[in-house]
């Protein structure tokens, strides 16, 4: 452990025995003479141990002392208390940009700092005075040079503050924040200096309310971790106190300074004061299943007593203040908003100027975007930009680039590899959605749905639709040689397809494609099942496509890969990445914060996978998932996109086959293998998004195992934390209320199933977000290739469109995929969303690394899995250049790099950041 130690020193677990009110004078027995020098280091197993013994004789009242041999104890001298200093440096992060109003408090609360109105600080002992029973303090002290270094615009500043305390102190666990100001400020961290065990470091990264906002002390815990039971006397208090403010009375209206978590169902989607059509269903409840998300306690709508009313942009939506995007964050994200908004307004100016420009009139049309800018081929760029009151983020984008859309990955090693079929199949294994394909295991496919509500259900494939394409084998002989693949949507759409086809410029039908797996290991489309509802007995409902054979069939074989990808981006959009990452993992947080205390070894190992996540939901709320936002606007479904949501959430989502080897065995992508280091075996071994996730599971599930077996040698350890016990209990029977009488949740009773059930966290947060998040322009930047929404059905020989369509084919699927202004404002949004801000934080990083937890050993494992984070990255650039992986190599093939762990900011389409921050 020589790199922790080299900063941490002995853990202060072991040094904390040393500062007492008395002195304990030690016999060197081999040297015969006295030292007082620290006792033999305590190995990883005994610290435990004694750990254990510690919490028991601290649940009976008793101090805990050192272990140290009776034979080598001399003497206990009392020693009369004496009082000496020491010295804080406090880490205050300034803001980049200030508005005129807070930059006048900022002065104001310079001057009056110099009059009295401080930071107050005070330090909090880990032991219990024995004459007043209550913790040991420090006397108060204040932030020196507050006012000399408020106008300092460095991006941190150095304050400093001098306690005075007494000699049987004991160790800092806590200190309390009294802001005396106007104006919040961010505390990054504090550093203890002066105390016998060295530096105690306090990391902090928390938005300090004045005290005339937020009467009370805020509470800042050491970096020393502690188990409930192990709590030091003295923080026992403050611990249960710190929990039950962050828990709040479940009343009022949320303000945007309160740091209150708690649970609430989706019911401000819609807005019924607008008009009955932007009426939408609440999610979470009997009626309609869901996950919570964050209370708000906004009052509700004077139209629906159980719809809360709304806060439409630019206003903030409440999260809790440690919740918000940092300073860094929001500026990119605003960036990304501007673009966006600038990109949606100039199809609106084009579409203005020509009545006719409403749809693409060719493949040209589409390249513009990313050549010209739309401004510049209209003329009118200055005039227009100069009366853009554009932030300084983004003056750089001035010369016409703000106008323009990068050049999708998709495009940039074959224009036209989007036409292809063995791309359309590539992008199955090692696209933005890899992980809706399974293994096709009877034929033909069988669908899950009631027949007595939605008909027959009878799939139309047969098999001479694919036994042309098998290379000789039979369907049964290509089964059993697991050479059949399926992207099956037919489920998930076919219960609002009536519906969808009812709105207005939407056309959809429920989706089924077949692959085979040719020898070279890459995959190609074989057929392509198109469903409708049965109208009637005789209804002509179903159709398959197969492969062309000439240009007629070209053209509908094209338009039924469009039909393929809409279905495909909205079920990507919709379930795997809302639900199964953004909604799913917003319980687990909350019911974080809620019941775990900041000095839980569990909340610190989730802390950095828990950033920015309610914040982007709720932007999500505000803006994305909402009535007429922009899922609705650009996704097929439409008004109908979060019932296919809430559907999927009810029928398909299991927490138990979250994890990847779960999901995996599940799908048929692999089989059980326990000489794997993640247990499982591909039966597709080149299948790029499952062989790099694997490496990357496997490496999260080592350093968790190590962690937890850490801090729970025994399953009772497990059983008996209360915290941890409520954390889970409560992200269950609360966070996902709905499905609490569910079979399948895991239960929590031995440090495996915790392993576990961290594992899957953290994969969900961090890789399986990045892998379904950040190619979302990369390949969808370039419509044609992922199309969100579909307006024509295919015509066939008897349709009057038919003639339409053989006259003019381009145009005809041109028309048939998003308008101009759709796509353009879908491109915009995905641009966004694809994008990493610059205080990112990727997986195997964390804020602090050396300081995060007091403890030597967690440090050292932490380091460990950093270490293999890195090896990891290494090997996925080899494979990417292994020309014998043909999904990954090859002449117009884009590597796979969603799961390459790091990345520089901007769109990279590669980047696997801690948390779902986007």
């Amino acid at each position: 452990m020589a790199v922790a130690k080299q900063f941490l020193g002995t853990s202060l677990s072991e040094k904390s025995q040393f500062i007492n009110s008395f002195k304990v004078v030690l016999v060197d027995q081999k040297l015969g003479q006295f030292s007082s020098s620290h006792p033999t280091q305590v190995k990883p197993a005994e610290r435990r141990s004694l750990q254990i013994r510690k919490a028991r004789r601290t649940s009976t009242g008793s101090s805990p002392v050192a272990a140290i041999s009776e034979k080598n104890l001399v003497k206990v001298v009392p020693e009369k208390a004496v009082q000496f200093k020491v010295r804080a440096v406090v880490t205050v992060r300034n803001k980049h940009k200030e508005d005129l109003k807070e930059s006048i408090v900022k002065q104001l609360d310079a001057l009056t700092d110099k009059l009295g109105r401080n930071v107050v600080l005070e330090l909090v002992s880990t032991e219990i005075d024995p004459n007043t029973k209550a913790p040991k303090k420090s006397k108060q002290a204040v932030l020196k040079d507050w006012s000399k270094k408020s106008n300092l615009k460095t991006e941190r500043v150095n304050y400093t503050a001098e306690f005075v305390v007494d000699s049987n102190f004991g160790v800092p666990g806590a200190i309390t924040v009294a802001n005396k100001h106007q104006q919040e400020f961010f505390l990054e961290s504090m550093t203890i200096e002066g105390f016998a065990c060295g530096p105690v470091h306090f990391s902090c990264n928390s938005w300090v309310q004045s005290n005339k906002h937020h009467p009370g002390k805020r509470v800042f815990f050491s970096n020393q971790p502690y188990l409930p039971g192990e709590t030091p006397a003295g923080l026992k208090a403050l611990r249960e106190k710190e929990l039950r403010d962050l828990r709040g009375d479940d009343k009022g209206v949320r303000k945007l300074s309160d740091r209150v978590y708690d649970f609430d169902v989706y019911n401000d989607l819609g807005n019924p004061d607008r008009g009955i059509e932007f009426a939408r269903p609440s999610l979470g409840g009997d009626k309609i299943p869901y996950p919570r998300r964050c209370r708000t306690g906004r009052v509700p709508t004077d139209t629906d007593l159980n719809a809360e009313s709304r806060v439409e942009k630019p206003l903030p939506m409440y999260v809790p203040r440690d919740e918000q995007f940092e300073e860094s964050k929001q500026d990119a994200f605003s960036t990304g908003r501007l673009k966006g908004a600038l990109h949606n307004l100039l199809p609106l100016l084009m579409a203005n100027i020509s009545a006719k420009n409403h749809d693409f009139k060719g493949f040209l049309d589409i390249d513009s975007l990313y050549t010209e800018g739309l401004l510049l081929k209209l003329g009118v760029q200055d005039e227009f930009l100069n009366k853009l009151p554009l932030p300084k983020a983004v003056n750089k984008f001035r010369d016409g680039d703000i106008l323009k859309y990068g050049i999708p990955k998709i495009l940039t090693k074959d224009k036209f590899a989007w036409l292809r079929d063995d791309e359309f199949a590539r992008q199955a294994i090692a696209g933005v959605n890899p992980v809706g394909i399974e293994r096709l295991q009877a034929f033909p496919p069988v669908s899950k749905l009631d027949p007595e509500i939605y008909g027959p259900l009878d799939s139309a494939l047969k098999e001479e639709h694919i036994l042309g394409n098998l290379n000789g084998m039979t369907v049964q002989e290509a089964l059993e040689a697991n050479k059949l693949y399926i992207v099956d949507h037919h489920d998930a759409y076919l219960p609002f397809i009536d519906r969808i086809n009812a709105l207005d410029g939407r056309k959809a039908y429920a989706t089924r494609t077949i692959f085979f797996l040719s020898d070279l290991g890459t995959l190609k489309p074989i057929a392509i099942e198109l469903s409708l509802p049965a109208t009637g007995p005789s209804s002509r409902s179903k159709r398959v496509v197969t492969p062309p054979v000439d240009a007629t069939t070209n053209w509908i074989w094209q338009l039924a890969k469009a039909h393929v990808c809409s279905n495909d981006a909205g079920v990507h959009q919709l379930v795997n990445h809302w639900l199964r990452t953004h909604a799913s993992v917003e319980p687990f947080i909350l019911a974080a914060h809620r019941q775990m205390s900041a000095m839980h070894p569990i909340f610190k190992l989730l802390d950095p996978h828990m950033r920015y996540t309610m914040e982007i939901n709720a932007l999500a709320r505000q803006a994305l998932i909402n009535a007429d936002g922009v899922i609705e606007s650009c996704f097929t479904p439409g008004r109908y996109c979060m019932d296919i949501s809430a559907a999927a959430y009810k029928n398909f989502w299991r927490f138990d086959l979250e994890g990847l080897p779960a999901d995996l065995i599940r799908r048929g992508m692999a089989v059980p293998d326990p000489t794997q280091p993640h247990g499982v075996k591909l039966v597709m071994e080149d299948y790029p998004y499952a062989a790099d996730g694997l490496m990357i599971w496997a490496a999260i599930e080592s350093w968790v195992r190590k962690y937890v077996n850490h801090y729970y040698p025994d399953p009772s350890l497990v059983c008996n934390d209360r915290e941890l016990q409520a954390w889970y209990a409560e992200s269950i029977n609360v966070g996902h209320a709905d499905l609490r009488n569910a079979d399948w949740w895991p239960t929590l009773a031995t440090p495996e199933d915790l392993s576990s059930i961290l594992t899957t966290l953290i994969w969900l947060a961090s890789a399986q977000h990045a892998a379904l998040n950040f190619g979302q322009y990369p390949y969808g930047g370039y419509v044609p290739n992922r199309p969100p929404l579909m307006r024509r059905l295919i015509p066939n020989e008897n349709d009057p469109e038919y003639a339409v369509f053989l006259a003019d084919p381009q145009k005809y699927f041109l028309s048939a995929l998003p308008s101009l202004l759709q796509a353009t404002k879908y491109m915009a949004v995905v641009d966004t969303l694809s994008t990493h801000s610059a205080d990112e934080e990727y997986l195997g990083e964390r804020n602090h690394p050396s300081t995060w937890t007091g403890d030597a050993e967690a440090i050292e494992a932490f380091y460990e899995f950093s270490a293999e984070i890195g090896r990891i990255e290494k090997e996925i650039e080899e494979r990417n250049a292994d020309a014998r992986l043909r999904n990954r190599c090859g002449a117009g093939v884009i590597p796979y790099e969603l799961l390459a762990p790091t990345s520089g900011p901007g769109v990279t389409c590669r980047g696997v950041p801690n948390s779902v921050s986007i």
